[in-house]
């Protein structure tokens, strides 16, 4: 994670709460903080949950502006700190090679499109009072980094949406581990986009998700211990060979996985 600010705000008219936000104040960053129980807290135009012990996650989009206000009440009493937000600039990556019918989908996938995308809507949309995301993230494996978030894709010379996640290249098989503990919300063999697909919920809104695999080994509903083997990297759905691509998401805010994990680690021999 690329450090912490703290911040002091006023939120009681006859005292003032230090407010200690954790991680990035950059476009698809993720912060976590704390303030007293009880409290209201806002993040432009969203209203944060806080759970009972004043723990709070939250996070910038890809596009998110230069300026954001953070708003937190205690009662009737509010105070609103402007936060900086550092503005990215995302490069443009040419991706050729894929299936024709992933990039042009034809009418009759339409349906299963939508509904592959609603099921993953409502995984990212899923709250679970968990705090794992207050730890330390760690690589779900090594190898080359070959997408990075934000990047622009343009498929076999079709401008595409922006690439939201990390992509490392291994081998199909390769085992990928939990980089955070937390809950699997869900499990898919075969999306027609994102082919293999699995979903971890590390609490409060911040999930992980994990796409184009040959093999998950986990099941809704279970209970994962960061370093646990979770899946295996493929090729499956729109993808040109194998690798995994690794999302983070605050809800439906799209955040960048490697500004919680820093450099990739060298493989092992």
């Amino acid at each position: 994670m690329r450090g912490f600010i703290t911040l002091a705000v006023v939120v009681l008219s006859v005292s003032a709460q230090a407010v200690e936000l954790n991680g990035s104040l950059i476009q698809g960053g993720m912060i976590w903080g704390k303030v007293e129980p009880g409290s209201r807290v806002e993040l432009g135009k969203y209203t944060v949950a806080v759970a009972d012990n004043g723990v709070f996650a939250a996070g910038f989009d890809r596009d998110a502006p230069a300026s954001v206000p953070l708003k937190i009440c205690r009662g009737d009493a509010c105070q609103t700190q402007m936060l900086s937000i550092e503005q990215r600039e995302y490069a443009i990556q040419r991706v050729n090679g894929v299936p024709q019918k992933t990039v042009t989908p034809p009418a009759d996938v339409l349906e299963r499109i939508r509904r592959e995308a609603a099921l993953v809507r409502k995984a990212r949309q899923h709250y679970e009072p968990r705090q794992d995301f207050t730890g330390d993230f760690v690589w779900p494996l090594s190898g080359p980094v070959t997408g990075v978030f934000g990047s622009q894709r343009v498929y076999n010379g079709t401008p595409g949406r922006p690439h939201y996640g990390v992509d490392v290249a291994r081998p199909t098989g390769t085992v990928v581990t939990a980089p955070m503990s937390g809950l699997v919300t869900l499990v898919h063999d075969e999306m027609f986009y994102s082919g293999g697909t699995l979903i971890i919920d590390h609490g409060q809104g911040i999930s992980s998700t994990f796409i184009h695999l040959s093999k998950v080994l986990v099941n809704e509903g279970d209970e994962i211990a960061q370093g646990q083997a979770i899946a295996e990297v493929g090729a499956t759905g729109r993808a040109t060979g194998p690798h995994l691509d690794w999302r983070l998401n605050w809800f439906g805010q799209r955040l960048d996985p490697q500004l919680l994990v820093g450099e990739m680690p060298e493989m092992s021999q």
